[in-house]
């Protein structure tokens, strides 16, 4: 799914956009001797994850539901950094038996902790009609539209927000001219992918799906 959603944000020239598998950062749960809020990473993989969402403006999330919440795989990346998630925006894709929406309304919450701004619009999948027998991603094309929709918002407030991330990024444009987006690249992984998208720059999605 997080590949689907990419290969629609990519189509777009007003931001760069990057593909993240959180199962390439192999991150165990939380391990870190101090608070994230300290910023004093101590371990490899958490130092290489920082590095790679502070490069960027904006985020999908594209999360399953478990139990009324997201998956544990995106829970704990999230949960191992704080000012790298600092204003920067954030959209969200949810699939699961009821489209997934407790999953995104629980990471709001989360979020709101980061100092991520998550916008309204929202894209959610059913098990039943937009899966077949439950395991094959099968979307309705009309919802390319409202993944435009979201990432109308979510590059318009990680634009908006740039200013406030001056203390943690250069703020110098790419090559190409574009800034590349908090949310970070667009990934896939089992448990945990996301998409991001700068403002001006790259945009992640996070993708959590089931084994």
């Amino acid at each position: 799914m997080a590949r689907w959603v990419y290969e629609i944000a990519r189509k777009r020239s007003d931001a760069a956009f990057e593909l993240i598998d959180l199962e390439d950062y192999r991150l165990p749960h939380l391990d870190e001797p101090l608070s994230p809020s300290f910023g004093r990473y101590a371990r490899d993989h958490t130092k290489a994850w920082a590095k790679k969402i502070a490069s960027l403006d904006a985020f999908v999330f594209v999360t399953p539901e478990y139990n009324h919440s997201t998956s544990g795989v995106l829970k704990n990346a999230i949960d191992y950094l704080y000012a790298e998630w600092n204003n920067k925006a954030a959209g969200f894709v949810s699939y699961g038996g009821t489209g997934g929406v407790r999953a995104v309304e629980h990471l709001r919450l989360i979020l709101g902790e980061l100092q991520v701004a998550d916008v309204r619009a929202q894209v959610s999948f059913s098990l039943v009609s937009d899966f077949e027998h439950f395991r094959t991603f099968r979307p309705d094309p009309s919802k390319e539209g409202s993944v435009n929709a979201m990432l109308d918002q979510v590059i318009a407030w990680g634009s908006a927000l740039r200013p406030l991330r001056v203390p943690l990024t250069s703020g110098v444009p790419a090559a190409d001219g574009k800034h590349p987006v908090g949310s970070g690249p667009v990934g896939r992984s089992r448990d945990s992918d996301t998409t991001e998208r700068p403002a001006h720059g790259p945009e992640v999605v996070v993708d959590s799906a089931p084994h």
